[in-house]
Order: structure tokens, then C-alpha cells, then sequence
């Protein structure tokens, strides 16, 4: 629904954790450097090792995986 508060919560919440554990403790020269260190972070970090409560404490590329075997 339009106007609803919780719409953007999960974006929110992934903003709010790649600014707190990537981007502050970094220091960048330009725009394409930033762009790059966002990259590597959910690439990197965030699909790869980081453990999600709502998935079950796997992290997204474990929980994906985990789909695509049921599926088959």
C-alpha cells in the first residue's frame, strides 16, 4: 500500500548495516572506488559469509543453494 512505513525496512536495515561495518571504516578517493568497495561488500562479505537470522543463520548464497537443491 502507498504510505505504508515498513516498506522500505529491508533496505533500510541492509543500508544501515553496509554503512556501519564497510563504508565508515573506509576512506575513498572517488566515486568509482566507492562504487568498487560496495561491490566487494555484498559480494564479498555480505552474500558470502555474513549470517542472516531471518535465513536461518546461513547466509544468502548458502540459503540460495539451499533452494535451488530442494527445487531439483
Amino acid at each position: 500500500r502507498k504510505g505504508n512505513c515498513w516498506d522500505n525496512a529491508p533496505m533500510e536495515s541492509f543500508f544501515k548495516s553496509m554503512k556501519s561495518e564497510w563504508i565508515y571504516h573506509h576512506e575513498y578517493i572517488d566515486r568509482p572506488q566507492a562504487s568498487v568497495a560496495v561491490f566487494e561488500y555484498i559480494e564479498s562479505w555480505y552474500n558470502r559469509k555474513r549470517l542472516h537470522s531471518a535465513l536461518g543463520y546461513l547466509t544468502p548464497a548458502q540459503y540460495e543453494k539451499l533452494l535451488l537443491d530442494r527445487a531439483a
